[in-house]
């Protein structure tokens, strides 16, 4: 099993323990910053990936959006609101800065990438690169052959 696949998962199991054991040692504690969900999956005809990203509040010109290998970046913030004038009773929706890493399950086309902000969802789509690997046929030279 390669480091890869051991750590695919626990950016997503440190944050849901960080959740679970920190507002049980302090539950008014707020974290600085957030991590957009995300859903990742894969379509074909023509085969690609498609990462959506709940961004809500967030200004599409603050996200940075990179691909680096089999992996998708995404940098960015979602700025606090406006307090002045309000009283605020609970505050709940998560912002400031945010870093996400999402591991992809196949080789993409980086520079066929796009990316579409509506309704506060990110939809990057990532083309699968298609290239297969020349294979060529390897003769067998026999000693004292000099072929």
């Amino acid at each position: 099993m390669s480091s890869r696949d051991l750590f695919a998962n626990f950016e997503r199991m440190r944050r849901e323990v960080d959740e679970l054991f920190g507002e049980v040692f302090d539950p008014h504690r707020r974290r600085a910053e957030f991590s957009p969900a995300v859903d990742v999956f894969y379509v074909g005809d023509p085969p690609r990936a498609v990462v959506h990203a709940e961004l809500a509040g967030v200004d599409p010109d603050e996200v940075k959006v990179e691909v680096r290998g089999r992996e998708l970046l995404l940098v960015g913030r979602r700025l606090p609101p406006q307090a002045k004038g309000r009283l605020y009773q609970q505050l709940e929706i998560e912002h400031g800065a945010f870093r996400r890493v999402i591991p992809l399950g196949a080789d993409v086309d980086a520079d066929a990438a796009t990316a579409n902000y509506r309704d506060g969802i990110l939809e990057i789509t990532l083309p699968l690169r298609t290239e297969r690997p020349a294979s060529r046929s390897v003769p067998i030279r026999q000693a004292g052959d000099d072929r």
